[in-house]
């Protein structure tokens, strides 16, 4: 068979029927009586062994040197018993998988799966970040084509704006959307698990917490601040407890229980996903009883004073504190160093302070025993460091009721 030039295959005519030009090596132009012509590849089918045609593309989209190079192509395909039919509707799903699992689509999948491993406060702000920082580059991109230099160039503004924490955070976030990638399968491997290291550093900050010496001068200051009840008692409620900000601004009345002296914050509220169970001192049943009247017929023991059916802000706390005069010096989370500290400094057992602050123990058998045995242990702690707060307060009186002699 005579190859076709390309002048023949651009001046070939419709007839009343359509018809087939061959080219040779099973390539041909296929033109039909509306004028239209298209390239087909002839073969026999691996499955029925019968001939039949697979279409290659248009003319002239697709020109006589590349509808060759696609024959020759297929020809290979057919010669190993593929079906070439097959290899396109694979193709088309792949496309069509790629297309629809966008970055921003599979990190969806990733912070549905997330759901009931953080703090809803948690996943809002990381959504927030992906949302910012990462969407408008690489959001409508499939998964699959999401290479290290597009990540870096979606982050490069915010490290030359100096945000260098929100870097190494979006960064990170990045990277747990596509190592969900890989193991949901659709990905064989993370292209961003090294990007982090061509950013800058952030300097490190500790967080800000007074010294132990320091929490007279705290707890007087609280005392004396003109400030809501609501906000005083969470305050000292938080700060006996030693909790998280949120978790104790989100205590609930049906969370305590009166007659063991206990306050049990469910694991879905704990930052590790455990309950937390708290030994209250005489000093926090005090501080119960100082809020009951504001909120004891309400859900939340601190409800919000705006709308009292929610429980107040959990930066309440940092707010007041700058109000009275510790701004930059200590936050709401660092009410819980200045306890870790003090308490370690007296020689409480570190394995029962860790415990007291809800930290997780690495040691999987450690972590068993802790949880069994170290609820009666932390009682005398707790009380220790709740008389040691009543201690702090005298010349005041602090929100307990516990009024001290003036210090001479």
């Amino acid at each position: 068979m005579a190859k076709l030039t390309a002048r023949e295959v651009s001046t070939a005519k419709p007839r009343e029927k359509a018809y087939r030009l061959g080219d040779g090596g099973n390539l041909y132009l296929h033109v039909r009586s509306s004028g239209a012509r298209s390239w087909e590849f002839r073969y026999v089918k691996p499955s029925t062994g019968k001939p039949t045609f697979t279409g290659l593309g248009s003319f002239p989209d697709l020109s006589l040197a590349e509808a060759r190079q696609k024959a020759t192509e297929l020809r290979r395909i057919v010669a190993d018993g593929i079906d070439p039919q097959l290899v396109k509707i694979e193709q088309k799903a792949k496309l069509a998988s790629e297309q629809a699992n966008t970055f921003k689509a599979v990190a969806e999948l990733w912070i549905d799966m997330k759901q009931n491993r953080i703090t809803p406060k948690t996943l809002e702000g990381n959504w927030r970040k992906l949302e910012l920082y990462a969407f408008p580059l690489l959001g409508s991109i499939p998964i699959t084509k999401i290479t290290a230099p597009m990540a870096i160039a979606a982050l490069k503004p915010l490290e030359d704006k100096g945000l260098l924490e929100t870097v190494k955070r979006t960064a990170q976030l990045m990277n747990e959307v596509m190592t969900y990638a890989v193991n949901a399968g659709l990905i064989h491997s993370n292209p961003l698990s090294g990007i982090r290291e061509v950013f800058k550093k952030a300097k490190v900050t500790h967080m800000k917490a007074l010294k132990p010496e320091e929490l007279s001068e705290l707890v007087q200051a609280i005392a004396r601040a003109n400030m809501a009840i609501t906000t005083k008692c969470l305050i000292e409620w938080q700060l006996h407890t030693m909790t998280r900000p949120i978790e104790a601004a989100a205590a609930t009345w049906d969370e305590i229980d009166v007659e063991q002296k206990l306050w049990i914050i469910p694991a879905h509220r704990m930052k590790a996903r455990r309950e937390h169970v708290i030994p209250l001192s005489p000093q926090c049943m005090a501080i119960l009883e100082t809020i009951r009247p504001v909120s004891g017929h309400r859900e939340f023991i601190f409800p919000s004073i705006r709308d009292p059916k929610k429980h107040t802000d959990s930066e309440s706390i940092n707010k007041a504190l700058g109000r009275i005069g510790f701004h930059g010096r200590t936050t709401a989370h660092g009410l819980r160093s200045l306890a870790s500290t003090t308490l370690n400094e007296q020689g409480f057992n570190p394995d029962v302070i860790e415990a007291a602050l809800s930290h997780s123990d690495k040691n999987a058998i450690r972590k068993a025993y802790n949880r069994t045995t170290y609820l009666e242990r932390r009682r005398p702690l707790m009380d220790w460091w709740s008389k040691r707060i009543e201690e702090a307060s005298y010349g005041t009186v602090s929100i307990t009721g516990y009024r001290s002699l003036k210090a001479v």
